[in-house]
């Protein structure tokens, strides 16, 4: 059968699955809404934690980016594990105990205010639509290519599916179908790993394959630094940036990861406190099984790519290049007129190339940006994973279940969003502010209706995407880290911070964040490109700038809590009583 047809079969069971877990696990009331009742086993809240967890970034554009950036591209390993282990350690036990199961919830009562609330809302929307945008745009990567429709009309059926199994079941609906989709999301990522890895260095384990050695008895990684270099890249194992950025952005990431909301909810789907623990540590092995293999898979396709395609003459190129030449994510431009793809150092185009709609003489899509680059070809970093299945010529089923996979990783971190939105919206301003006296009846009326706008919302970030899914990803820790981190860490630890600190905080970190990482990632401040690596501040990226706007945070809460009055004592008391490992039993409330 033809990958297509494979893909059709994989996806509709998938989907079937996800749909048929929804309607069994339709919501009733606001506490299964919110959080599945809490009544979630720990392993099964460790397989949707670590599902909601590993998006579209995780499973699509991780190995993409460290494929293309060597050991640059380390930084998001560190940095997403790192924090996952952070979250689990430092923040999850304390907020399972505190007994609130929306960050904007602990905000507001922490600090004893309603602005702190509002605030915390905010954050929580801006953090959750940027992230959502990366996984939208990677559902309508898979659906484009693997399904052969329109970019647009697979984000558009992403959203559907999304809705279902969001808008019926809420969080227990969400919780169930996330253990099906990591079970399917490992699956189609490990299986082609294990035949790439035997293919190549004849070691079925693609961690151990990664260091060992190929058919000429060179080291794997060894033979990729010479292929770089014959290519005037830099060695694969070398880096290029600074130490500092390399730092700041894997602390952005750690702390980000600690912060995000949609993570963080998820340890009030279990009972008791110890349970959280449990889930935490089994999340952490169930994404770990991922991320040690993301660098070996990176390592694959890299070599892979430039083994089949560079210095090829484009008549003889592979039927995967044609395959997703088509999509435009991947593209080639003959500019010595020699019929051969060029692969060198260099941007082979300015920006994402734009079709003319004519062929060249060699049959390939003529692309009317192509800069004065010696390198001809693109190739859209988030196309790695997805595409490594068919350069290694894998047989159609592994192809089409990488789609799934990568449809499973998706769909459930964009679910998780969602629902953080929903209940930012429903619980956080609604019931909480404005209208106090709302009946549950009504509440879950105003989660769903608000999970519905959000998912336009986010389709319309899928059609219209802000960047590879990686990218804007990084972007939503960085905003995680600015605005969340410092108020939920302080209101931890720091018995004398107070709302004044902790708003003015929050306020500050999430617009220095917000306006650097427009002025340098988007252009749109001042100026219409965005700010060149040279006038970085410290010399750190925008992906990295979520430290120094966390760091800012940290310093404004202290002081400004410093120079006023110190919270009420019932406060002070619940912030000692939180801090006491006494509660392996029923979580607190107050």
């Amino acid at each position: 059968m033809s990958v297509q047809v494979w893909t059709w079969i994989l996806v509709g069971i998938t989907f079937a699955i996800y749909f048929g877990i929804a309607i069994w696990a339709r919501a009733g009331s606001t506490k299964e809404f919110y959080v599945a009742g809490g009544g979630v086993s720990p392993l099964a809240n460790g397989m949707a934690t670590a599902a909601d967890w590993m998006s579209a970034a995780s499973f699509i554009s991780m190995a993409g980016l460290i494929s293309f950036m060597g050991y640059d591209g380390s930084v998001f390993l560190m940095g997403w594990t790192g924090g996952y282990v952070l979250l689990a350690l430092l923040l999850a036990p304390y907020l399972r105990k505190f007994g609130k199961f929306t960050v904007p919830d602990f905000i507001g009562d922490r600090y004893y205010s309603n602005t702190a609330r509002t605030v915390a809302v905010i954050c929580a929307l801006i953090v959750s639509f940027t992230y959502v945008a990366g996984q939208m745009r990677g559902v309508g990567i898979v659906f484009s290519q693997f399904l052969q429709v329109d970019i647009n009309l697979g984000v558009i059926i992403g959203m559907t599916v999304v809705l279902v199994f969001a808008f019926l079941g809420g969080m227990k609906g969400i919780t169930y179908t996330q253990v099906a989709q990591y079970c399917v999301l490992i699956f189609a990522f490990m299986v082609p790993a294990f035949f790439i890895s035997m293919q190549m260095t004849g070691n079925i384990i693609p961690q151990i394959g990664m260091g060992g050695t190929v058919e000429d008895g060179t080291f794997l990684l060894d033979k990729l630094d010479t292929l770089h270099t014959q290519l005037g890249f830099n060695e694969y194992t070398d880096g290029s940036k600074s130490t500092w950025d390399v730092f700041a952005i894997t602390l952005a990431l750690m702390v980000g990861t600690a912060g995000l909301p949609h993570v963080i909810v998820r340890f009030f789907t279990v009972p008791k406190v110890k349970d959280a623990r449990k889930s935490a540590g089994l999340a952490l092995l169930f994404i770990a099984i991922l991320y040690t293999t993301a660098p070996a898979i990176a390592v694959f396709a890299r070599t892979n790519l430039i083994e089949t395609v560079s210095n090829t003459q484009y008549k003889e190129v592979p039927e995967w290049f044609k395959n997703w030449e088509n999509t435009g994510l991947i593209s080639w431009s003959d500019k010595n007129n020699d019929g051969k793809i060029q692969y060198v150092n260099g941007k082979a185009t300015d920006g994402k190339p734009k079709y003319t709609g004519e062929r060249g003489e060699h049959g390939e899509r003529l692309v009317s940006n192509a800069n004065d680059s010696a390198n001809e070809l693109y190739v859209d970093r988030d196309i790695m994973v997805l595409a490594n299945p068919e350069i290694a010529k894998l047989p159609n089923w592994v192809i089409a279940l990488v789609a799934a996979g990568g449809l499973a990783a998706a769909l459930s971190t964009a679910a998780g969003l969602l629902l953080v939105i929903s209940t930012s919206i429903s619980h956080d301003l609604i019931k909480k502010q404005i209208k106090p006296n709302i009946s549950e009846k009504g509440e879950l009326l105003a989660a769903r209706i608000s999970i519905l706008v959000a998912i336009i919302i986010a389709g319309l970030f899928g059609i219209y995407p802000p960047g590879f899914v990686a990218a804007v990803v990084a972007l939503a820790f960085g905003l995680a880290a600015a605005s969340f981190f410092p108020a939920i860490i302080l209101g931890i630890f720091d018995k004398r911070m107070n709302r004044q600190g902790a708003v003015t905080g929050m306020v500050v970190g999430i617009v220095l964040m917000l306006f650097y990482m427009i002025r340098y990632k988007t252009g749109l401040i001042g100026v219409m490109d965005p700010r060149p690596a040279s006038e970085w501040w410290f010399g750190t990226s925008p992906e990295g700038f979520g430290t120094i706007a966390m760091i800012v945070n940290v310093i404004i809460s202290v002081v400004v809590s410093r120079m006023t009055a110190a919270p009420p004592k019932e406060v002070q008391e619940i912030v000692e009583n939180i801090r006491i490992p006494s509660g392996a039993g029923e979580a607190s409330s107050h």
